[in-house]
């Protein structure tokens, strides 16, 4: 049971990309991981890659809806991208995907952020 937590940092564009699993032994440490990195970033976007997550659990939805209401309190967005089959009916089922914006992958979140800048 681990994760690999990989971040990229592109002008107040976070980009994290998640591999194995999201649960509890391990969701502590992907947002203390996140948190780290937004504090130091205004406005910031963050971009999930979850293409690599092969388990998520409730304790890893927590984890990305956290970042998701921390982020729009502090005037930022959330964007999710590579959903599995698997994660994206686990989003569907716990609702998340009727507030989150998803992409197939980072270079069409990155162009979606372009759009809005």
């Amino acid at each position: 049971m681990s994760i690999t937590i990989a971040t990229e940092k592109q002008n107040n564009i976070l980009m994290v990309k998640l591999a194995g699993e999201l649960d509890h032994h391990t969701a502590r440490k992907t947002r203390s991981v996140i948190e780290d990195e937004l504090k130091l970033m205004k406005n910031a976007k963050l971009i999930l890659n979850l293409a690599e997550l092969n388990f998520m659990d409730s304790s890893g939805l927590g984890v990305i809806l956290g970042r998701y209401r921390a982020l729009k309190e502090a005037g930022g967005e959330l964007m999710l991208c590579g959903l599995s089959p698997a994660i994206k009916k686990l989003l569907q089922l716990s609702g998340l995907l009727k507030i989150m914006t998803t992409y197939e992958n980072e270079q069409e979140a990155l162009k979606a952020y372009e759009v809005t800048l």
